[in-house]
């Protein structure tokens, strides 16, 4: 009972992501083929409602669930870490045809060989788990 607004949330997004065509294999193709704005749109609308978000929230000094006043920090900026690791996501993205917010999304609307993608993810976050402390940070 404690989750189900997350799984409420989780559903909601879902639906997004399907009635948005988001999740969609052929529009992600689209995407990095530079043959269609829809995808770019999607990611760009994110990005710039996530910009005045964390705007509002710096400027209202908003507070969290649990009370807590949230405080947002910067990261430094790591040239190369960022290279490396964007570029095996981007790959992976464009093989597969999905990020990983909508494998689940995917695996759920009944395409079952995201299953496969899923575990391989899984594989993925545990090896960069293992090789953390020798990676670039």
């Amino acid at each position: 009972m404690k989750f189900l607004k997350f799984l409420l949330a989780g559903i909601i997004f879902g639906v997004v992501m399907v009635k948005s065509e988001a999740v969609s294999w052929f529009r992600i193709q689209e995407m990095f083929r530079f043959q269609s704005f829809h995808m770019y749109g999607i990611i760009g609308s994110a990005v710039g409602l996530g910009v005045i978000l964390i705007q509002w929230i710096k400027v209202k000094k908003l507070k969290s669930i649990d009370g807590k006043p949230i405080e947002v920090t910067g990261k430094p900026l790591m040239w190369k870490a960022n290279l490396i690791g964007g570029s095996i996501f981007g790959l992976g993205w464009a093989l597969t045809g999905a990020c990983p917010g909508p494998l689940y999304t995917l695996a759920g609307a009944g395409y079952s060989v995201f299953w496969v993608v899923i575990a391989a993810a899984l594989v993925g976050t545990f090896t960069y788990g293992a090789l953390k402390k020798y990676l670039p940070h």
